[in-house]
C-alpha cells in the first residue's frame, strides 16, 4: 500500500522502459493519479505546475503503457515499468535524462525486430529474411559466425566489431523466429551461473 502521507499527498514515480530498462522519467502521483494509472493502464501523473492530473501522452500521443508496478520498501516511492509509445521527453528525446548513448541498445534492437515481425514492411531486411524461412535465417547466423571467427583471427578490430554486430543482429532475428526473446536467454544464462 502506497503511503501518500509522507510526501504531503505526493509520491515520486520513476518510469523505466520495460524492455531496455532505461530510466525514462521521474514524475509525481497523488492517490487519484495512482488509481487512474491502475484503471487505464497508462501512466498518469499529478502535474505540480498545472495543478491537475496529467496522462503522459495526452497531447503528443506518446503514452507510457504500464507493464508492471513496484512499490519500494518504505512504501513511499513507485517504480513503473512501461512500454513507451514514441519518445518520452517533451524535447523529443527517448528519455528525460541526457545519457550519452543507449546502453541497452541490444534490447531496443530486439524490440525493433519484434516490430518488424508484427508490422512487416516490404522494404524491411528483417521481413525479407523472414519470408525466406528459418533455414535461411539459421544459415545467415552460421555465415556470420564464421566471418566473426575469421575477423577475430586475421582481420582488424574494426572488422571484428562489424562481423560481431552482423552475427548478433542475425541471432536476434533467429531468436524471434523461434518465438523466443533475450529475456528467456538471459534467464537461462543466469540459472547456469548460480
Amino acid at each position: 500500500m502506497l503511503d501518500f502521507a509522507k510526501g504531503d499527498g505526493l509520491i515520486p514515480v520513476i518510469v523505466q522502459d520495460n524492455q531496455t530498462l532505461e530510466v525514462l522519467m521521474l514524475g509525481y502521483m497523488n492517490e487519484e493519479a495512482w488509481e487512474k494509472t491502475q484503471n487505464d493502464g497508462r501512466v498518469t501523473f499529478y502535474s505540480r505546475s498545472k495543478n491537475r492530473l496529467w496522462t503522459k501522452g495526452e497531447e503528443s500521443g506518446n503514452f507510457l503503457h504500464v507493464v508492471s508496478t513496484h512499490i519500494d520498501c518504505d512504501e513511499d516511492t513507485l517504480l513503473i515499468k512501461a512500454n513507451p509509445v514514441g519518445p518520452t521527453c517533451h524535447t523529443g528525446a527517448r528519455s528525460c535524462f541526457k545519457t550519452e548513448y543507449n546502453q541497452n541498445f541490444l534490447l531496443q534492437l530486439e524490440r525493433i525486430v519484434q516490430q518488424r515481425y508484427e508490422f512487416p514492411a516490404e522494404e524491411s531486411y528483417v521481413n525479407r529474411l523472414r519470408q525466406r524461412g528459418i533455414n535461411k535465417i539459421a544459415q545467415k547466423v552460421g555465415e556470420e559466425a564464421v566471418e566473426t571467427v575469421i575477423a577475430a583471427l586475421a582481420e582488424t578490430e574494426h572488422d571484428f566489431v562489424n562481423e560481431t554486430s552482423d552475427l548478433v543482429f542475425h541471432l536476434l532475428v533467429l531468436i524471434r523466429e523461434k518465438g523466443l526473446d533475450l529475456n528467456r536467454i538471459a534467464k537461462n544464462l543466469e540459472s547456469r551461473h548460480q
